[in-house]
């Protein structure tokens, strides 16, 4: 028996060429499709490596030159050798002085008129009440560390030697002073701040040349030495400044502050001045005369900063601020024995007047800034 066989196993229906080649194209999509992404994924990871490397070569070759090219560096010199002969206490040498008779030239020291007619003499009953109105008291200033150069005034009051009461007298004489000093010391501060950024330029410019010969004059430095300058560019403590004007004008009583402003006795032999009562006949020294307060403020500066006599003073100064940079009055009194023939005996009497008087509160005590600009440079 002949077993019955489907025609439709043995006969099955072609596909339709049509068919096939319609497979082939979706294949073929999709293998382009696949190829694309694969494509936009790797150009998509290679710009991002383009982009980060872009950004983080510059961090990378100067990260390579710190630590391992040798590479040529710009040193300013001048600054180097500044620090190397000032860092070190055994190297605190200051040069010879030209002539200090230049070092005066910037202030107008002495007045031939002992009235000084130029400004008006103020009662002490209205600086007293110009002080209230102002709210400028010494109490408030110890508080705030703050002074407002605003108070400043050109001569002392004539009624300070009728005023009994010491300690009024004191602190009238002491508000009178203390933001003339302050000042005067801020002008310092500022010019030592403008010494250091010249130092570290690594050139200057010929407003910076200009202003340090103008300092080399004022500070009698000769042969343009730096190390010299930045020893004598210093500030005086503020304690030890109104010591010795309460010391050498008897708390502004004495006859040279009175008639010419003189707070600090300072001598001259040329220029004008006030002859002292009790000087030999045959004595030309004098007692300098000012035309204001200020001005007798800046010539005692200058003085204590260039004068030989006081070389030993700045050095001390100079090892305080390489130390700790803060200054000590009751330290570096010792090192004015010069400034009266009393020696030893003169600089114990300003100790006591600092410790009785605790002018040491003074010493921190800053100019009330006018301006954010200067607050930012005091």
């Amino acid at each position: 028996m002949i077993k019955k066989i489907r025609s439709d196993a043995i006969f099955k229906k072609p596909e339709s060429t049509k068919n096939i080649k319609s497979k082939k194209v979706s294949k073929n999509i999709n293998n382009s499709t696949k190829e694309n992404y694969k494509n936009f994924y790797i150009f998509s990871l290679a710009s991002l490596i383009l982009i980060f490397s872009f950004f983080s070569l510059p961090n990378i070759i100067r990260n390579f030159e710190d630590n391992f090219v040798n590479n040529k560096t710009v040193i300013n010199v001048s600054k180097k050798n500044f620090e190397i002969a000032l860092k070190s206490k055994n190297s605190i040498v200051e040069e010879k002085s030209t002539n200090l008779e230049d070092v005066f030239y910037d202030i107008d020291v002495f007045s031939s008129d002992e009235e000084n007619t130029n400004t008006s003499r103020l009662s002490a009953s209205t600086i007293e009440q110009l002080f209230k109105d102002t709210n400028y008291n010494l109490k408030t200033v110890k508080e705030t560390k703050l002074v407002n150069i605003g108070n400043n005034l050109d001569h002392l009051p004539l009624e300070m030697k009728s005023i009994e009461n010491t300690k009024k007298r004191k602190k009238l004489f002491i508000q009178i002073v203390l933001p003339l000093i302050i000042e005067e010391n801020t002008k310092i501060k500022l010019d030592r701040k403008k010494l250091f950024v010249i130092l570290n330029k690594n050139r200057n410019s010929t407003s910076d040349i200009e202003w340090l010969k103008k300092k080399f004059k004022q500070y009698g430095v000769a042969k343009n030495d730096l190390s010299t300058l930045k020893i004598r560019m210093d500030e005086i403590p503020v304690s030890l400044a109104i010591a010795q004007a309460a010391k050498e004008t008897g708390w502004g009583t004495s006859r040279f502050a009175q008639k010419g402003n003189a707070l600090f006795g300072q001598w001259t032999w040329s220029g004008n001045g006030i002859k002292p009562a009790a000087a030999d006949s045959d004595s030309k020294h004098k007692v300098a005369s000012f035309k204001v307060l200020k001005a007798s403020v800046k010539a005692y500066q200058r003085n204590i900063n260039t004068h030989t006599s006081y070389k030993k003073f700045r050095q001390e100064r100079a090892i305080q601020r390489d130390n700790d940079g803060k200054l000590n009055s009751l330290e570096l009194v010792k090192y004015l024995d010069k400034y009266a023939e009393t020696g030893i005996e003169y600089t114990k009497i300003l100790s006591k007047i600092i410790k009785q008087n605790s002018l040491t509160d003074f010493d921190d005590v800053k100019i009330l800034p006018t301006s954010k600009k200067l607050k930012n440079l005091i």
